[in-house]
């Protein structure tokens, strides 16, 4: 298992230059959701947070890149800026929302995400529905990124810089604290694990994950409205997240791309001649469901911790 990452790096950063201007396409958004889910994974996973808004902290980086970018900032610094958006606001919702637990817990993220949606579909220097339009391509030292390959190769980045953070998070002090939060609220409180400030921290982290592919989703489209961050996407990454296996990086990884290859494989079945137009949305719907029923019967701790078992 050691080997995994190293090939799996050099796969993802070879993949690109074979892959077809649709597949790119398909490829880069897998990689953002890559990123939103290897937080979320921790948070679930560790923490024991179930969270139903990391779209929202998404949006939150794109809103922020896309707003900066707009008003003349240099476009590297609009994105390094999405990550830390997202952060501050996990901070400060994170203080009186991580106070609950369970179901509430979850209703009250989904809650967070539907109000920021409110706000920016409200909101004229937000560009209200109709969104922000004309965004700029990202630009380094000169160089524009303007081609999806471009895209590809910094989505990659962004997924190994992600997971970088991620492995060294879990390998640290901080980790075997919240290893030990995992296993029991009570007794990891009791052996001085500060389990707020953890459960705050990883909180945070998560939502910069999501900022971060936010940011980078700004560049990609140069669009952005409330519609393109449906509560739907949050209930995806929670999918990905379980059925790749909470608490792995691998399993994060593992749960975005088969979540997405599979429903962009059943899209375009369902929009093939003869189709009735209600299909995209069912089978959409299928893949999640058969997917996570498969998940609980046969895997439920998810596929990764699974295999890693086994073997």
């Amino acid at each position: 298992m050691k080997w995994a990452y190293p090939v799996a790096a050099v796969i993802a950063l070879v993949l690109p230059a074979f892959l077809a201007p649709g597949q790119l396409t398909v490829f880069i958004l897998l990689g953002l959701s890559a990123m939103a889910v290897v937080g979320l994974s921790l948070l679930m996973g560790y923490a024991g947070q179930v969270s139903l808004g990391q779209a929202a902290f998404t949006a939150l980086g794109a809103y922020t890149s896309g707003l900066l970018s707009l008003h003349h900032t240099p476009p590297l610094l609009a994105l390094a800026a999405a990550p830390v958006a997202a952060a501050l606001a996990a901070v400060l919702v994170g203080v009186p929302v991580l106070r609950l637990r369970g179901h509430q817990l979850a209703f009250a993220t989904l809650a967070l995400q539907i109000l920021l949606l409110s706000v920016l579909g409200g909101a004229e220097w937000a560009g209200g529905a109709v969104g922000l339009q004309g965004l700029p391509y990202l630009s380094v030292g000169g160089f524009e990124l303007d081609q999806d390959l471009d895209y590809a190769y910094l989505v990659v980045a962004g997924v190994l810089l992600v997971s970088l953070i991620a492995h060294r998070l879990v390998r640290s002090r901080v980790g075997r604290g919240l290893r030990a939060l995992a296993t029991g609220e009570m007794a990891a409180e009791a052996s001085g694990v500060p389990v707020g400030a953890y459960r705050l921290l990883v909180f945070a982290v998560s939502a910069a994950f999501a900022g971060l592919a936010g940011g980078i989703y700004s560049f990609f489209l140069g669009y952005l409205a409330p519609g393109s961050f449906p509560v739907l996407l949050s209930i995806e990454y929670v999918v990905m997240a379980v059925v790749g296996g909470l608490g792995s990086i691998a399993g994060a990884l593992l749960g975005a791309a088969l979540i997405t290859v599979g429903v962009q494989l059943l899209t375009t079945l369902a929009t093939q001649p003869g189709m009735p137009s209600y299909a995209p949305s069912v089978l959409s719907y299928a893949v999640y469901a058969l997917l996570l029923i498969a998940v609980v019967l046969f895997v439920p701790k998810g596929i990764v911790p699974t295999l890693r078992r086994s073997s």
